[in-house]
């Protein structure tokens, strides 16, 4: 297919999505800067989660899913649909979002998914070191990122960038998950055998900064991450934005970008 000209060629950015307004923001600045990287592509949106998706519709602020997104690029004459994943893994999104994709493909000229940001060793590493700049090392400081987790075989990507961080000479960050391993409690262990630290930046390790940032990890409630380590002796500073408000992130996505839309 590399040459073929299609008339219509639309860009289809598919996420989990989110219901917190300051981390659509966040989304959104993540999908302009695909757009620039796409450029003379349409633009469309669309959330895997239907529980996202509605209820954002009872807030009268409807979103497509990918199977939606699809049905109206189809009906607007487009002719080549290049779906793009903000999901981080391969994880269970990711398999659902490919399925949807592909039982619509039969409507398109072209229709092909991109990978996940995290789908291989040197991505790993490249975000670990974009990571490793953002939050420099400091005497009796620790920086936990909190990620998701799966329970699909993606997960193997939280501890594989712990290690990226442990040979690079920078042990102070840890890694965790909310639903997957490393748990807190590990994550807690290892802070508790590294002498003189006091205090600890958390981070979210992942896209946006929404319903698992406000609450698992800054919440008020006794089992938030931020209260657990403040109840273990450590003075606790939160970061309340997601990674798509980094622009080398964002510039990481539209680089992969580039590089399969020439495939």
């Amino acid at each position: 297919m590399k040459g073929t000209i299609f008339m219509k060629q639309a860009l289809l950015a598919a996420g989990f999505g989110t219901t917190v307004p300051h981390a659509a923001q966040e989304l959104a600045a993540l999908e302009a800067a695909l757009a620039a990287a796409a450029p003379g592509w349409t633009m469309a949106r669309a959330y895997t989660s239907g529980m996202v998706r509605r209820i954002l519709a009872r807030q009268g602020q409807p979103v497509d899913s990918v199977a939606g997104a699809l049905s109206r690029l189809k009906a607007a004459g487009v002719e080549e649909v290049f779906v793009q994943p903000t999901h981080f893994l391969c994880g269970v999104e990711y398999d659902k979002l490919k399925a949807e994709a592909g039982a619509m493909a039969s409507g398109f000229a072209r229709l092909r998914v991109g990978r996940p940001l995290l789908d291989g060793t040197a991505a790993v590493r490249q975000l670990a070191g974009i990571l490793a700049g953002l939050y420099p090392a400091q005497e009796g400081q620790a920086v936990v990122l909190m990620g998701h987790g799966t329970t699909a075989g993606a997960n193997l990507v939280y501890p594989a960038m712990q290690a990226v961080f442990d040979l690079a000479g920078r042990p102070d960050i840890r890694v965790g998950t909310v639903e997957g391993w490393p748990t807190l409690a590990e994550v807690c262990g290892q802070l508790a055998v590294r002498p003189g630290v006091g205090r600890v930046k958390l981070a979210p390790l992942m896209l946006a900064a929404g319903d698992h940032v406000l609450n698992d990890m800054a919440g008020d409630g006794s089992d938030s991450w931020k209260n657990v380590l403040a109840a273990e002796g450590y003075q606790v500073e939160c970061v309340l934005h997601g990674l798509a408000a980094e622009q080398a992130v964002r510039q990481m996505y539209a680089d992969r970008l580039r590089e399969e839309l020439v495939d």
